[in-house]
């Protein structure tokens, strides 16, 4: 206990900038318009976890990293998704514009 019987405030580590930015990446990866940050949410937020780790206490945000590579996961597999579409789609057209003889 402190002076005067209050208790000492914990002081929550800093938080991780990148972790932070993982977690916005990711989070924009959902948009339909921007499922190719999604591999970037990826690379980030497991840089920003590894430097975490590393930092042994001293720096925090790992659940922010962590959240953020999971939605640059999920983000990505809609960008594959929307690749393979595409090239169905394509191969369809230039199967309906081939002339038939």
């Amino acid at each position: 206990m402190a002076p005067g019987g209050g208790y000492v405030p914990v002081i929550a580590p800093p938080t991780d900038s990148q972790a932070t930015v993982a977690l916005v990446l990711g989070i924009l990866s959902l948009l339909p318009c921007c499922w190719v940050v999604g591999p970037v949410a990826i690379f980030i937020g497991n840089a920003a976890r590894r430097r975490i780790e590393l930092a042994g206490g001293a720096i925090g945000g790992g659940g922010l990293a962590t959240a953020g590579m999971v939605m640059g996961i999920i983000g990505t597999v809609f960008l594959v998704l929307f690749v393979l579409y595409a090239i169905a789609v394509a191969i369809g057209v230039a199967n309906a514009l081939r002339p038939t003889g």
